[in-house]
């Protein structure tokens, strides 16, 4: 197990790089686990299964991101947005984030499960409902104000130029 000392003693890029390597392991470990149950029991019960996992998973992640950034009970979407940031998604798959007219509107640009499942052939992931409650819940333990909706997701692709948009106000 590496522990504090021997991260100690890692310069501030291998720090830096564990926390990338990290990131895309958590993505990796997220689809194996949902194509063994795809392979298994199908699509439909992958879904339920996924959209319970990120129903916990993401609120846990939002409480201790709160708590590691020092965010108000509201911080609104100013915390929001920098909380967004700090999310192991955020690290493993490119992304961007607005602010403006009240709103924040969140993409990623290049999802790793879609580009991954497309190069092994196989059908892209339908993650919206799994991503509904990933983001609303994500927000919602940020800031309890927060409303989230889905502006693009597989399969309800309206923008092509991201893998899924996503917008949030109070």
């Amino acid at each position: 197990m590496l522990n504090k000392e021997e991260l100690n003693e890692l310069l501030r890029e291998q720090l830096i790089e564990l926390l990338f390597i990290d990131a895309k392991n958590l993505i990796v470990m997220d689809g194996v686990w949902f194509q063994s149950i795809e392979k298994e029991m199908g699509m439909d019960r992958a879904m339920h299964h996924d959209e319970e996992a990120w129903k916990l998973y993401t609120r846990s992640e939002a409480r201790r991101i709160k708590k590691f950034l020092g965010l108000s009970e509201h911080p609104g979407l100013e915390g929001l947005a920098k909380a967004m940031s700090y999310r192991m998604v955020d690290r493993a798959n490119p992304s961007e984030t607005v602010i403006k007219d009240n709103k924040l509107t969140y993409k990623i640009t290049v999802c790793r499960v879609q580009e991954t499942r497309t190069r092994k052939n196989m059908p892209l992931h339908p993650c919206k409902s799994a991503a509904i409650y990933e983001y609303s819940g994500f927000a919602e333990v940020i800031d309890d104000r927060i409303k989230c909706r889905c502006i693009s997701c597989y399969p309800d692709v309206t923008d092509d130029t991201c893998s899924c948009a996503w917008e949030f106000w109070i």
